[in-house]
């Protein structure tokens, strides 16, 4: 199974901060839920402070000292985007010779959407199922202590979700009216910091 970090831009590079990923993946790797686990993800310069040896290694290591075993995971440290994070994923399961019939998919919690769309576009013969650390937006908030940036990255995943199976990224999902109608009052409320860049 793959465990994949997140990031939020194809064209301009976020990453992920959320150590609530590598958690999350121990928590389930400790129900059963798979037996393998690939952290991916290089770092990026909203993430470099924090994670300077890139994503994927930090989150192995959160998830070692968590008391993951190392020989159930694989590391892909080279991935600047979702589509990455997923298709090099892959490689590195069939490097080691594992062609999994179905993934799961660990992400940030307002990320398994996207996540989602972006795995049946890249990996469509799998099946995908996805899951993140179990917080509601309070908790969530609370957990990065930056309300703002939280809104901001909510947003521009939202946008995503939206523009990315036009640029071939990912598969179409419905956007409820009142979603989107949401969407553009946050826009117009100037939580725009993670957009897409033109």
């Amino acid at each position: 199974m793959s465990c994949t970090t997140t990031s939020s831009s194809r064209d301009r590079r976020r990453g992920s901060h959320d150590l609530g990923v590598a958690r999350a993946a121990v928590e389930l790797y400790r129900t059963g839920w798979f037996p393998l686990l690939v952290f991916s993800g290089a770092t990026s310069s909203t993430t470099a402070a924090r994670f300077p040896r890139g994503e994927a290694v930090h989150y192995r290591e959160h998830a070692l000292e968590l008391g993951m075993p190392d020989e159930a995971i694989l590391l892909e440290p080279n991935a600047t985007n979702t589509g990455q994070n997923i298709s090099l994923s892959r490689d590195v399961l069939a490097d080691a010779g594992h062609h999994p019939a179905s993934v799961l998919l660990i992400s940030k919690p307002y990320m398994e959407c996207r996540a989602y769309a972006t795995a049946r576009k890249v990996w469509p013969e799998v099946e995908v199922v996805c899951a993140s650390e179990p917080l509601e937006l309070d908790g969530y908030v609370s957990s990065i202590g930056d309300p703002k940036l939280v809104i901001d990255m909510l947003v521009g995943d939202l946008q995503r979700v939206i523009e990315y199976p036009k640029l071939g990224y990912a598969i179409e999902q419905p956007v409820p009216g009142e979603v989107h109608d949401a969407y553009q009052a946050l826009l117009r409320a100037g939580f725009d910091s993670r957009l897409l860049t033109p």
